[in-house]
């Protein structure tokens, strides 16, 4: 399909942000993402009432001035890492290497190097982008999942700067079917698998209330018989950050779907744990309980907005 003028347009300011960004540095480049958030905060308001009543379904005990703070500090955490996702394109993986700090490596590459494969999922949380950045440095050959952008200027720029990474990025639609291949190329699928994944989705706890969750990660884990392991990735105070792989363990005995539910389960709850060290880093505009078990909707009526 022909890029129509608003895509060309559209792609321009694109461009220069991205230029924009490489050019003023990581320091300076930070500082005006985390003015940008808070602009988008306190002026623009963007979702700012869905991440405060999300923030208050998984914090119940906190304040209304806690609340708030986060909140702001989310923005502002969206603001920095838009700019560092965008300073991407402008990368090398020695300068990954160097900005991240990565633990359990080892124990993926000991699994890989029994020819095993494995699977890596991880949730909107600190900056997934950077967290599979440097593992690809590292020599782990990651296979993404992305929704592709509606612009295919963009799409494409967005491709290749991974790709320059050595970063390969599908389109989700297919993403089993594609992870089962990437796994017999000897390859490790990666999902970001923490949205509302609808009535597609199993119902599996998170803080307390049950969220539709994509099973594509456990379905995949579990066909293939190869480990799942969780990445977590945050922002360090200075700047840089830390990666942590951990193997999930759960119960894989029984029927396959409640095996690929208990394993939905396990990752949850570890993203859950991390979230709950940082949630200022977390993406709270998404909203994650928006699909309601149906039992659930028979004695609610609805869903929150």
């Amino acid at each position: 399909m022909r890029p129509t003028l608003a895509d060309r347009a559209e792609y321009l300011l694109f461009a220069g942000a991205t230029g924009l960004g490489i050019r003023l540095g990581p320091a300076a480049a930070d500082r005006l993402g985390s003015w940008l958030g808070g602009v988008a905060y306190h002026l623009l308001r963007t979702r700012r009432s869905v991440v405060e009543e999300q923030l208050r379904l998984a914090f119940p005990d906190r304040d209304a001035a806690w609340v708030r703070a986060t909140a702001a500090a989310c923005y502002r955490h969206l603001g920095r890492e838009a700019l560092a996702m965008l300073r991407l394109a402008g990368a090398t993986p020695a300068g990954i290497v160097e900005r991240t700090c990565v633990a359990g490596l080892e124990q993926l590459e000991r699994v890989l190097a029994a020819g095993r494969g494995a699977v890596i999922v991880t949730g909107h949380l600190g900056n997934w982008e950077i967290g599979a950045a440097a593992l690809v440095a590292r020599g782990i050959p990651i296979d993404g999942f992305a929704q592709m952008q509606r612009n295919p200027l963009v799409n494409r720029a967005i491709l290749e700067a991974r790709a320059r990474l050595g970063l390969r990025v599908f389109d989700r639609r297919g993403a089993i079917r594609r992870s089962l291949e990437a796994l017999r190329e000897g390859r490790v699928p990666g999902f970001v698998a923490d949205q509302d994944a609808r009535r597609a989705g199993v119902f599996v706890p998170f803080f307390g209330r049950l969220a539709s969750t994509s099973p594509g990660p456990a379905l995949v884990a579990i066909r293939a018989g190869v480990p799942l392991f969780i990445g977590i990735v945050l922002r360090r105070p200075d700047g840089r950050y830390d990666v942590r792989l951990e193997e999930l363990e759960s119960d894989r005995s029984g029927p396959r779907d409640a095996a690929v539910e208990r394993l939905t389960a396990a990752f949850t709850a570890r993203l859950e744990a991390a979230v709950r060290e940082a949630p200022g880093q977390y993406f709270w505009l998404h909203r994650r309980w928006k699909t309601r078990p149906r039992k659930e909707l028979g004695e609610t009526g609805g869903s929150i907005t």
